[in-house]
């Protein structure tokens, strides 16, 4: 007789880390690279296809969530994973916390945490967003301005924020989850 293993929801059945908030659990929902916007679906743990990017943008670093937060925005913690490689939907990979993006999406406050692939040696030796080159805050910037222009949506990237800033926001959202779902 085979033997069957409960599969735990992505968001609620898994670690935000051991070494969290400096060293996070996340979970990828967008490969780099993607046109498709996926999402974790809550009440199943499935990743649905929330939509197809309206224009010819392309995600510019894996995206997806830090298991057991809560963010203000009622949803998990986002976080962007830079890494060498585009990585699957669904995985999960150790990453390292740098600095945190902060965004206004519709009104609301949208932080996301920006980390690099602890086991991926051609980018796991930054250790401080201001490591990273100039040109990728304007990339980022202009992605996430502009990617919901043809929805008629208007984002706005407040600023950029260092690691301290980011272990902070990953800590109120720790303990945000615990507050709202233990």
């Amino acid at each position: 007789m085979e033997k069957f293993t409960n599969v735990l929801h992505p968001w609620h059945g898994v670690e935000c880390g051991e070494q969290a908030p400096r060293l996070v659990n996340a979970v990828i929902e967008i490969p780099q690279g993607s046109r498709a916007k996926y999402e974790i679906d809550k009440p199943s743990g499935l990743l649905r296809l929330d939509r197809v990017i309206y224009s010819s943008f392309y995600y510019p670093s894996n995206y997806g969530f830090i298991p057991q937060t809560y963010g203000d925005d009622k949803d998990p913690l986002d976080i962007l994973v830079l890494s060498s490689i585009s990585i699957q939907p669904m995985c999960l990979v150790t990453a390292k916390v740098i600095g945190v993006m902060q965004m206004i999406d519709q009104g609301d406050g949208d932080d996301k945490i920006i980390a690099v692939a602890a086991n991926d040696p051609s980018i796991n030796y930054i250790n401080n967003i201001e490591e990273l080159p100039k040109h990728f805050f304007g990339e980022l910037r202009h992605f996430f301005e502009e990617y919901k222009t043809l929805e008629n949506k208007s984002v706005k990237v407040e600023e950029f924020q260092d690691k301290s800033m980011a272990l902070k926001i990953i800590q109120e959202a720790m303990d945000n989850y615990k507050r709202n779902f233990k």
